[in-house]
């Protein structure tokens, strides 16, 4: 039996799978009569669902457009990236961008040796700049101080040597204080050599320079050539060797061989010496100095007048004519050896 339904009633029905809701009017006949109301449902399902459909298709649509349009965007990305672009340029003009540039801050100059050469003529030149280290030397009031500033002598020196052609080694090219006997090791490990010792005086007239070499004051005693071990062979035991071979030399008897050669060096450098800077002596002059003495070779020392200088610079000034100086001593010892030679 059908129950009866008033025409005016109304009722909400969900449809389609996208939850939208519709308010539907029906009218039912009085009697009854439920087969209608169910036909127009499954009409209205029906079109809810060809509704939907239609609204996915164009969102797949939508979405194969976006795809595509990315498919297509990024290798077109990257090949503009790959060009050079004005504003990447820029960093390499800066008119473009209009910034200012500052230039670098200059760098003193610095004394450059010539390129190395494997072939060099004459004698080893042995630099040694004394003191060092914990050992400053003389001190002036001004600010010089000698271990410092015989340092900048002899690196001077040694461009100048090694462009006449040279070899230059130095018993220090740091703040370091190699002892005497370090010192003098470094020239008897050459068997052609030369030693020149750098000095600031700490009195004397500024601006002149004065060479040294060294004196003995007592007379050369034969058992000098003994090794310390042996001091207490006995004579016939010393005599019973044969008269050419060579005897072993107390190390602070090594400059004795060669205190004529140092004489003649010493005069040839102040000879030179003499000329840029006035003043100075015209000959050399012999002294005791212990940094010569143990000196297998020729060996002089250089005093340059001295720390009480108005300040540094005044000092440091006469590197270059210091060097000019030393190498012209040095070929003028040379020439005449050979002119003795002959």
């Amino acid at each position: 039996m059908n129950t009866p339904i008033h025409a005016s009633c109304r009722f909400r029905h969900l449809i389609g799978r996208t939850g939208r809701r519709t308010v539907r009017k029906a009218t039912y006949p009085r009697n009854g009569g439920l087969g209608q109301v169910r036909a127009q449902k499954i009409e209205n399902r029906g079109e809810a669902w060809r509704h939907g459909r239609g609204i996915s298709a164009k969102l797949l649509a939508v979405r194969n457009s976006f795809l595509l349009i990315i498919f297509l965007a990024v290798p077109l990305g990257s090949a503009l990236i790959g060009r050079e672009q004005p504003w990447q340029s820029s960093a390499q003009s800066p008119q473009a961008t209009g910034t200012q540039q500052f230039p670098q801050a200059q760098q003193l100059p610095t004394p450059q040796l010539p390129l190395s050469q494997t072939t060099y003529s004459g004698p080893v030149v042995v630099l040694d700049p004394a003191h060092g280290g914990t050992d400053p030397g003389a001190r002036g009031e001004n600010g010089p101080i000698e271990k410092d500033i015989v340092l900048q002598f002899a690196r001077a020196a040694r461009v100048e040597l090694v462009r006449q052609g040279y070899r230059v080694v130095l018993t220090r090219d740091d703040d370091s204080n190699p002892s005497y006997d370090d010192r003098a090791a470094v020239a008897n490990s050459y068997r052609d050599a030369i030693l020149i010792s750098l000095h600031v005086s700490s009195t004397g007239t500024v601006g002149t320079v004065r060479s040294y070499f060294y004196q003995f004051w007592s007379p050369f005693s034969p058992q000098s050539q003994l090794p310390a071990s042996n001091a207490d062979q006995t004579a016939d035991a010393a005599a019973s060797a044969p008269a050419s071979t060579s005897r072993l030399v107390a190390w602070n008897e090594a400059q004795r061989s060669y205190s004529d050669a140092s004489h003649r060096l010493a005069d040839q450098l102040q000879i030179q010496l003499a000329q840029p800077f006035a003043g100075s002596p015209a000959v050399a002059k012999g002294v005791a100095m212990r940094g010569l003495r143990s000196v297998a070779a020729p060996a002089v020392a250089i005093e340059i007048s001295s720390v009480a200088a108005a300040d540094t610079v005044t000092l440091t000034a006469m590197a270059g004519p210091l060097a000019a100086s030393i190498v012209k001593g040095i070929q003028g010892f040379r020439a005449a050896n050979s002119a003795g030679a002959k």
